[in-house]
């Protein structure tokens, strides 16, 4: 491996260890989860994508080619990061009842819990049969 290519992996390593550890940090720091989620899902996911994408380059710089296991790592880590936490702050909004008392108005009859259902629309009024003909 030349030393452009260590360099190279090296200052990955040293990226992602530092996102890896601003992440932990927030985990364990920041005082609510809604706070508590950018810690895992930003800086952590920055971190392993860094180390992710150095240990990609050094096999390619080995020269035994592309490893197939690192894209698919990495593929699903910045697939389901999101998701989960999305998941993890609907589920929050949904049980806390002071935090949905906080949230602004969404503009809609449904509030920002979806899974409290909104009450029915009065349906509009049918017109009478032969109401809107002129007569001929």
């Amino acid at each position: 491996m030349s030393v452009i290519g260590e360099l190279i992996v090296s200052a990955l390593i040293l990226i992602g260890t530092f996102f890896l550890l601003v992440g932990s940090i927030g985990l364990a720091k920041l005082p609510d989860i809604m706070r508590r989620l950018h810690g895992p899902t930003k800086a952590t996911t920055l971190g392993i994508g860094a180390m992710l994408v150095a240990s990609i380059l050094y096999v390619a710089f080995s020269g035994a080619g592309v490893s197939l296991h690192e894209i698919l790592i990495t593929l699903f880590l910045f697939l389901t990061a999101p998701v989960s936490a999305y998941m993890i702050a609907k589920a929050h909004i949904l049980r806390s009842k002071p935090t949905q008392e906080n949230l602004p108005a969404t503009g809609r009859r449904a509030g920002w819990a979806t899974l409290h259902r909104a009450p029915p629309a009065k349906p509009a009024p049918h017109p009478e049969p032969g109401a809107g003909r002129t007569p001929t």
